[in-house]
Formats: C-alpha cells, sequence, structure tokens
C-alpha cells in the first residue's frame, strides 16, 4: 500500500514539477529522502489538468499594532506555542484582518474577541501558508478555517459549469460535516459562496443538485467524497484551500487510504490546513507527507487535557450499582431549580445504549437514544430535538463524542468509562464549549483499573479533585492503555460473575 501510495504521488507531482517548472524536493522535502527512485525512469500517464496560477495571500496587518508585552502576555495566558513563520495573532474584531463582507456579518452576530486558536490561525491562513492546529474541542477551529476559506474563494476566478470545488474540507463523521456546513451556511450565504455537504447514509440526489449548481466549498466525508470522484460527479481540479478536520479522528477511523487517494488528486501546491486535537505519530506523519512545510499552532499544554471550564467530578463504584447512581444524578441534576437541564450520557455500545435509554424511561424521564443503527433521518430527527429541547436526554454511543455542537449541554455522564483517554477528553469536550461551563459525571468501576492512571494524570492537570477511591486503583495498577473489554450486560445484577467468563459465550449473552 505505502509503495503505491508514494509511487502514485511521485506521478502526480512529477507532472506538476514539470508545468511548473519547480523543483519536486521544494514541493514535497519529504521525498527528498527518496533516493532511489528517479522520476525520470517513470512515464506519467495522465496528462495534468490545466491548472491555472492562483493567488492565497489575502492578510494585512493592522494599522494599530499591539505592544510586545501585551502579546507576550496573550500567547503566555492562553499557552500558545507556534512553530514557523506566522505575523502577530489578532486580539479583537476591531483590527483589519477581514474584508468588510466578513466584518460586517462578524459586527452583526456581536462577535467581539476572537479566539485563541482564531486570534493566531487567522492570519497565517489568510497569509496562504500551510497550517496545523492542535487544540481542544470546543476551541473555535471551525470558524478559524472556514473564514479564510471564503476569502479564499472570493479572490479566486468564478466557478464554470461542471468544475469541481475550490475549497474541500474533510471531516471524519456526517454529524461534523453538517455541523461546518451551518457555519458554513451562516457566514458563506451573505457573500454568495454556495457550499455542498456529501456524506454516506441518506440520499445522493440532494448532494448531486448541490454540485451541479455550482458550490465554491464542498464538505465531505472520505467515503462519499470518493464515490463522487470516481463517478465523475465532481473533480478537484480548481480546489486550492484544503482543511482536514479532526485528523486523528480521521486516522483512528481507518481514513488513512481514503484520504491520501483525495489529496492524491489535489494540485500540491494548494493551501492545507490540518486540524487535530491530538498529535500522534500518525498524524505527524500525514502532515509531512502533504503539508511540505508548514506552521503548527498549538493552543494549550501538548499532553493530554481536558477544557478546564469543565467541573469535572468522578464516583467509583460497583458496576451492578451504576444504573441506580445514574437514576438518582439524573433526577437530580434534571430537576434543578425546577429546570430542565440538557444531559448527552455516554455508553461503550449499542446495546448499552439501548439498555440505558430504556432503563431511564422507566423511571419516568423522557429520552432519546443515538448509535450507528440510526438512521440519517431518525439522527437528524434526535439531534433537532435536544437542539430545541423538545428532549433533554440523549443517550449516544461514541459517534457523538465529536463533532455534536450542540448548544446548552449542561452536563456529559460517562456511563461506561471509554476505551481511551482521549475519548474521555472528546466526550467532556460536548460541554463547556465556547468558554462557557459544563460539568461531567463519570461512573469508574474496577473493570476500567487499566485507565485509572491516566484520568488521574488528566484531573491533575485541570486542577479538579481526584476520589480517593481512584487514587487506590492506579497506585494498585501497572500503566497499561490497552482495553479489556467486558461483555457483559451492565444492569445485570450478575455482572461480576460474567467479567471472568470466555468472551465468545459473553458475548452470545449479550447479543440475546
Amino acid at each position: 500500500m505505502f509503495v503505491r501510495s508514494t509511487i502514485c504521488t511521485l506521478y502526480h507531482c512529477a507532472s506538476i514539477a514539470t508545468k511548473y517548472n519547480t523543483n519536486l524536493a521544494a514541493l514535497y522535502p519529504r521525498f527528498n529522502r527518496i533516493n532511489d527512485i528517479h522520476l525520470k525512469s517513470y512515464k506519467v500517464y495522465q496528462e495534468a489538468p490545466d491548472w491555472r496560477p492562483f493567488e492565497k495571500n489575502f492578510y494585512r496587518p493592522p494599522d494599530n499594532i499591539h505592544p510586545k508585552e501585551d502579546i507576550d502576555r496573550f500567547i503566555s495566558k492562553h499557552k500558545i506555542t507556534v512553530n514557523g513563520p506566522a505575523p502577530t495573532p489578532i486580539l479583537s474584531f476591531d483590527e483589519y484582518c477581514f474584508p468588510d463582507y466578513v466584518q460586517n456579518e462578524l459586527k452583526g452576530k456581536d462577535f467581539t474577541t476572537p479566539t485563541p486558536i482564531q486570534s493566531q490561525c487567522w492570519p497565517i491562513a489568510l497569509s496562504g501558508q500551510n497550517l496545523v492546529g492542535v487544540a481542544q474541542t470546543g476551541s473555535g477551529k471551525t470558524l478559524g478555517y472556514i473564514l479564510p476559506a471564503i476569502v479564499h474563494v472570493k479572490n479566486q476566478e468564478a466557478l464554470q459549469k461542471r468544475e469541481g470545488p475550490i475549497a474541500l474540507v474533510l471531516a471524519p463523521t456526517r454529524e461534523l460535516a453538517q455541523q461546518i456546513q451551518q457555519v458554513a451556511n451562516e457566514f458563506g450565504t451573505p457573500s454568495n459562496v454556495r457550499n455542498a455537504c456529501l456524506y454516506g447514509g441518506s440520499d445522493k440526489r440532494p448532494q448531486v443538485h448541490a454540485l451541479q449548481q455550482g458550490s465554491e466549498i464542498v464538505i465531505a466525508t472520505p467515503g462519499r467524497l470518493i464515490d463522487f470522484l470516481d463517478s465523475g460527479m465532481t473533480n478537484l481540479n480548481r480546489c486550492t484551500y484544503l482543511v482536514l478536520d479532526e485528523a486523528d479522528r480521521m486516522l483512528d477511523m481507518g481514513f488513512e487510504p481514503q484520504i491520501r487517494n483525495i489529496l492524491e488528486r489535489i494540485r500540491p501546491d494548494r493551501q492545507t490546513l490540518m486540524w487535530s486535537a491530538t498529535w500522534p505519530k500518525d498524524v505527524r506523519i500525514l502532515a509531512e507527507d502533504f503539508l511540505g512545510s508548514f506552521t503548527q499552532i498549538n493552543v494549550g499544554s501538548m499532553e493530554l487535557c481536558a477544557n478546564h471550564n469543565i467541573k469535572q467530578v468522578v464516583q467509583v463504584c460497583d458496576e451492578a450499582k451504576k444504573r441506580f447512581e445514574l437514576q438518582a444524578l439524573i433526577q437530580n441534576i434534571h430537576g434543578q431549580d425546577g429546570q430542565p437541564r440538557k444531559i448527552l450520557v455516554f455508553a461503550e455500545t449499542k446495546q448499552g445504549v439501548d439498555y440505558i435509554g430504556k432503563y431511564i424511561k422507566s423511571c419516568g424521564i423522557k429520552c432519546s437514544v443515538l448509535h450507528g443503527d440510526k438512521s440519517q433521518k431518525e439522527r437528524e430527527h434526535i439531534l433537532n430535538g435536544f437542539r430545541s429541547g423538545i428532549v433533554n436526554i440523549v443517550v449516544a454511543t461514541d459517534m457523538a463524542a465529536r463533532g455534536l455542537d450542540v448548544a446548552g449541554i449542561n452536563c456529559v455522564i460517562n456511563f461506561d468509562y471509554p476505551s481511551t483517554s482521549e475519548a474521555y477528553i472528546h466526550r467532556i469536550g460536548r460541554t463547556g464549549r465556547g468558554g462557557a461551563p459544563g460539568t461531567a459525571h463519570t461512573f469508574f468501576t474496577e473493570n476500567d483499573a487499566e485507565r485509572a492512571r491516566d484520568l488521574v494524570a488528566v484531573l491533575r492537570e485541570a486542577k479538579q479533585e481526584v476520589p480517593d477511591g481512584l487514587m487506590e486503583i492506579a497506585n494498585s495498577c501497572s500503566p497499561v492503555r490497552k482495553r479489556k473489554l467486558f461483555y457483559g450486560n451492565p444492569f445485570s445484577m450478575g455482572n461480576q460473575k460474567l467479567k471472568h467468563g470466555g468472551g465468545h459465550n459473553n458475548s452470545k449473552k449479550q447479543r440475546r
């Protein structure tokens, strides 16, 4: 797979280097290490599209520059680190950064102060540089790349019939893609910048219609986009602005071959922005392969950390008693001050989600369940009801841990502790968004002992209380990160007997 991907990229880049009379090593420094492959010995089987020159630097420094002390104080306060060339961050919307058609929309929505990631990434993105942004969930990164995308699109030649998008945003899930589209609609429609959202699990016809109308921005999941590319419904010949959102999540989901397939169809002198909540080795390799030289921004600690606006409450309990603890907790939270609260409950499996949903309903509390077996229409209906307040409690799998941006979620409950601490960070990040406070309650049992030390580290970093019971578990086990799967029914009082049984038999019990 690696050899095939590399050769395909080399064919692709050779034609571009020839067309623009450009040194390939300058476009892709990573390939400078491949000394045993001589490009001249290969025949390029497909003629490169007639790519036009394009402009990607639209940044103008503000008239009034803040004193260096103010900039240093801002960077230190928000733990911003920058590796690579970068203009000075903007500290307010009063500083000139965007054209009037964008500034007017920001002022009309009462946006006064950019988030830390926006302050630093906007000048870099507008200057046309490749960018890697590492920041926690809820940090405002979507607006961080959508506004520069709109400016980029407005400064290119208008789309002609059957031409593909100028800007492409890749996202791991349909929910995240739809949320990105909402932001693109909100700020792109007044500027007459059209978009199409492509994702699987739904009718292709509306998506085809949006492409045929001419969409300057396409937001897509990798699989559905490849379907449209292979069928000739669209192409990426005009794409000069590329965004990879939640790159770590896409790699976790096994999308690397699809991502490489897509990126090899786009001219390498494009501008690329990659966003990730973490910076693991596989994300670094992807960045080196397809971004060439880039500026990296990190907001907050490079270590695994949670949003400090979220109060984390961890309760150590027995597996068999979790359902009773859940009932008491929901009744307490849901009825505070006589006002219903928006609560998101996480479980590890689809069966667990269904069990929890039925149990909550049996207690006389209305709720909905959300997991991969739900159709797209059902998902949208559940999320719309959650947003509007028709339903205030949703039980979900980790499919809702990223890309679910529902305003006003007061509390996240981890009924099951997730398989990784990274997933824990993303789960609790569904509350406390946009600087608002939030609360996360987590049930932790002996079955989760292998992740106790990671959780303690996250709590300490966020200056949260570490329960004595959790410390005892952490001190008594080795720091092994692999999850020990549990196949029992979480609502069975006999769980503890099941965990010692064979996985095959327990799986049958769960299916029944």
